[in-house]
């Protein structure tokens, strides 16, 4: 981690004491005409959830981006940064813990149906084809010009993913003022969470930003959205190592990324 109207409008023009009893008739059937229609859609949207099944974890990774299908991004499996399991990330307090999973690649919600990967923007740097003599301060400086995502892919029985996105958007105004968190063995101390704002996506997004502390000598701001598209939930991390250590805030997440990887998402 050290490493974001259904109302209807009426009008009617009368004279005298008939103009209150129509504007009352129209006003009480618009508000039935929209509570009946708000009843049907949330009954439905209830059903679709309830009718909802979790793929298998197989199918989930088989949804991950890969290699080729978002220009100027190398895919990598994540396997030698991401932890492996949520028994890996610790926080102190309850409701952070959806956070510090969407900022791993983990499922924030509960369910075993889960795949992460990791997505690095092409950064051709010219040190790479030249002689150790030819290599300048400028292409040292472009090598290290690397913008990483983690993306995160969980799917859910019910309505487990409305939770699961429930739980990130709530977990970002009760940790407003931070959290301690450890992951695969490092301590981590995160001293703020604030919403960003990004597109919105799926059907429904969340953004928000964490400051870290960086070893008591200051702080690095990285950029976090999760999205919900039907019973799937993603969840997108960026890391931008040039920016970081210029400006100590990386980069928002690539929105090439979150739209190649929400395509791929039925």
């Amino acid at each position: 981690m050290k490493r974001s109207p259904g109302a209807r409008l009426c009008a009617a023009t009368a004279i005298g004491a008939l103009s209150l009893s129509l504007l009352t008739a129209c006003s009480d059937e618009g508000s039935k005409d929209a509570s009946d229609a708000k009843g049907t859609a949330s009954a439905t949207a209830s059903a679709a959830a309830s009718d909802a099944k979790a793929l298998p974890k197989a199918e989930v990774e088989k949804l991950l981006l890969a290699q080729g299908e978002v220009k100027g991004y190398k895919v990598g499996s994540g396997d030698d940064t991401l932890p492996a399991s949520k028994s890996a990330v610790k926080t102190d307090k309850e409701a952070c813990a959806p956070l510090a999973y969407a900022m791993s690649g983990l499922a924030p919600g509960e369910t075993e149906s889960g795949a992460s990967n990791t997505l690095t923007e092409d950064n051709a740097s010219a040190a790479a084809t030249k002689a150790p003599g030819d290599i300048s301060e400028s292409d040292l400086e472009n090598a290290f010009k690397v913008n990483l995502t983690f993306v995160g892919l969980s799917s859910y029985e019910g309505d487990g993913a409305q939770k699961a996105f429930k739980a990130v958007s709530d977990g970002v105004a009760a940790c407003s003022g931070g959290f301690g968190v450890t992951a695969q063995g490092q301590k981590q101390k995160i001293t703020k969470v604030a919403p960003d704002e990004a597109a919105k996506s799926g059907d429904e997004s969340v953004a928000f930003s964490v400051d870290s502390d960086v070893d008591g000598e200051g702080s690095a701001t990285f950029h976090t959205r999760v999205v919900r598209k039907g019973n799937t939930v993603a969840s997108f991390y960026t890391v931008d190592f040039a920016s970081l250590t210029s400006t100590g805030k990386s980069s928002a997440v690539p929105a090439a990324v979150v739209d190649a990887q929400l395509a791929k998402i039925k």
